[in-house]
């Protein structure tokens, strides 16, 4: 791609943003992500594939962008990027005062409640994201996922080669819990309140007598809790958090059942 070797060059060489070619491309490349057509990462397989030239677009976006006043009614914003706009062409609800920043996609059906949505995020279909729920740059989100009241997800950039927080389809994720640095939520899991997972968290399975640990990564219709374990330190025994993984989600369950019922089935108040 034309756009993706002008990038590649200015990465190397910062004197190329002067050049109107290469802001030119940097744009285009923005405009692609605001669209849809093009992801900072997209499903691969089983895995997932992370486009760091496309990163790398968002990161040079800034240094070529201006400062400008944006007025909004009563409010005024003074940034280098705009916000979205067509809400109503792009089949978006969005509740005052949600805010959702150019160069990231909304797929139709999505409701934003008062929440932020970051640059480079992308957001599938029928997604819910609940009051004060942040997605941060670069994260991806998939379809009639529901990212619960004051969910945090972080927003990654640098290092160019490191995934995004990912996020897969009917996935729930439980009120005030923080995904960060990279990890990633498999298809419908339940993530329970105020669990905490970032790219190199333990995540430990106890449904079994014998326990099996993943590291930042939830697999497919698990239940997931805060947890702990004990660690040794120079000043002694210490508890430090973890997630665990306390059953699956049942086939019978719909999506939009609480988060409540599922943990009622696996005997857990959270």
């Amino acid at each position: 791609m034309e756009h993706r070797d002008i990038i590649e060059k200015a990465w190397e060489d910062r004197s190329l943003l002067k050049e109107n070619e290469t802001k030119e491309a940097i744009r285009a490349v923005v405009e692609e992500l605001d669209k849809g057509r093009i992801r900072v990462a997209e499903p691969d397989g089983d895995d997932w594939l992370v486009n760091e030239w496309v990163k790398k677009a968002v990161l040079l976006y800034f240094p070529i962008q201006s400062m400008n006043t944006i007025e909004v009614g009563p409010f005024e914003f003074h940034d280098k990027i705009g916000l979205k706009q067509d809400y109503a062409g792009l089949g978006v609800r969005v509740v005052p005062h949600a805010v959702a920043r150019y160069g990231s996609f909304l797929a139709r059906g999505v409701v934003m409640m008062p929440s932020y949505v970051n640059i480079g995020a992308y957001v599938g279909e029928g997604t819910m994201v609940d009051t004060w729920a942040t997605v941060g740059s670069c994260a991806q989100v998939g379809k009639n996922v529901h990212l619960s009241g004051g969910v945090g997800l972080g927003g990654v950039l640098e290092p160019v080669q490191a995934a995004p927080v990912i996020i897969e389809d009917g996935a729930f994720v439980g009120s005030r819990s923080i995904l960060v640095e990279g990890c990633r939520i498999g298809k419908e899991a339940v993530i329970g309140a105020g669990v905490t997972i970032t790219g190199s968290s333990r995540i430990i399975d106890v449904t079994s007598a014998e326990q099996k640990e993943y590291r930042g990564y939830v697999p497919p219709r698990s239940v997931v809790i805060p947890g702990s374990y004990t660690k040794k330190f120079p000043a002694g025994d210490f508890q430090v958090p973890c997630a665990l993984i306390i059953g699956l989600r049942k086939e019978s369950t719909d999506l939009k059942t609480s988060l409540n019922d599922v943990l009622r089935d696996h005997a857990v108040a959270v």
